[in-house]
């Protein structure tokens, strides 16, 4: 069985290079191991599927130079373009976060199976590619299907529940490509510290701080949640990027006010209430920010290390960046083969970013195919 390229991989990348490289021309074959394209799609944006942001191009992805000329050929306008071509129309959050006007990730991933079985793409589900080897001038996969040439969009390790358990890596380091060992990222914090018994389920905008032996490793602002054993939200979950051993999370609760407002408005307060940051604080978080003899502007919750692959929205590591050519997503070390999306060592923050690199790099690689 010949095909022109074989796509491992029926995830966000792998779904929008199996378009573009159908929509040329090419006779396309996409490898999938779960019953079902797309599955972690699904589970994006809490079910609404944040797939991109108006931000993309600026924002300070990790290997920032290698992701570049995808971002830059691939922006908020192209993406927001692709999906109207695909029957989805999208809209923009105060944030600049974009989102399917149906506001449904099913919308997102039926438009994508839709325009790949309508440009033509081929599609293998519950197949898992076991071995990707060199065969003549062109690719074998599982030793039967053959093409001249491959895209590794096979993801990472984050939520394997979904279909991501690092297989990709495994058929990359198979043919000689150094893989950066995979960690989990946009992850919940594991914390040692007392006061989560009486913090846990509560919620507080923060500004919070990583720090370790004095040097901020990482700031983030926005939504903490705090668990039976340490942090989430989305401000935590984007400090986890710096994560290492023996950081410290700091929790500014109060970031509107310097230490000398809240200090005077506190010391009026105190004339007429026993617990004035109740006036600014969920009751049970303004007590145990008493209790704890700390500031309101800096409690400190000493890092353990972070939650498993299996509670990450998204994998740090892979595929390491300098074994391609950023300008077409190609191997160095071998042609004709293509890696994009998560199993590169590319990753973004919270907010779209993520998928939006899916999309572009997706696109990139198909799009060089023929270069």
């Amino acid at each position: 069985m010949n095909y022109d390229v074989i796509i491992i991989g029926a995830g966000a990348s792998g779904l929008a290079a199996a378009i573009t490289a159908a929509q040329a021309g090419e006779r396309v074959l996409v490898l999938e191991r779960m019953p079902r394209a797309g599955k972690k799609i699904l589970a994006t944006g809490n079910g609404r599927c944040n797939v991109s942001n108006r931000h993309a191009a600026t924002h300070e992805y990790h290997n920032q130079r290698f992701a570049a000329p995808a971002l830059q050929a691939f922006g908020a306008g192209e993406c927001e373009a692709f999906f109207h071509a695909l029957g989805l129309a999208l809209w923009e959050d105060a944030e600049g976060r974009l989102y399917p006007r149906s506001n449904t990730a099913a919308s997102v991933l039926d438009a994508l199976r839709f325009g790949a079985q309508r440009a033509g793409a081929e599609m293998l589900c519950n197949v898992t590619a076991d071995t990707l080897v060199r065969n003549g001038k062109g690719f074998a996969v599982n030793h039967h299907l053959r093409a001249q040439r491959v895209i590794v969009a096979a993801g990472g390790c984050a939520a394997p529940a979904h279909g991501s358990d690092g297989s990709g890596f495994a058929l990359l380091r198979g043919l000689g490509h150094t893989i950066i060992t995979p960690k989990p990222a946009l992850v919940q914090l594991r914390c040692n510290s007392p006061l989560l018994p009486s913090l846990k389920g509560l919620r507080v905008r923060a500004r919070a701080t990583l720090v370790h032996n004095g040097e901020i490793l990482r700031e983030s602002e926005g939504e903490i949640l705090f668990t039976d054993d340490g942090l989430s939200g989305i401000a935590a979950m984007e400090l986890s990027l710096g994560y290492r051993p023996g950081c410290t999370v700091e929790l500014d609760l109060l970031p509107d006010y310097t230490p000398e407002q809240l200090a005077a408005l506190l010391a009026q307060w105190r004339a007429f209430t026993d617990l004035p940051l109740t006036g600014l604080l969920p009751k049970r978080v303004a007590e145990t920010v008493v209790k704890s003899g700390q500031s309101a502007k800096k409690i400190a919750f000493p890092v353990a290390g972070t939650r498993d692959f299996a509670h990450a929205q998204v994998t740090a590591g892979g595929a390491d960046v300098r074994e391609f050519d950023p300008q077409t997503l190609q191997s160095q070390l071998l042609p004709e083969l293509f890696a994009c999306g998560e199993v590169l060592d590319v990753h973004g923050g919270c907010g779209g970013f993520n998928l939006h690199w899916a999309w572009a790099s997706g696109r990139l690689a198909a799009l060089s195919l023929r270069r």
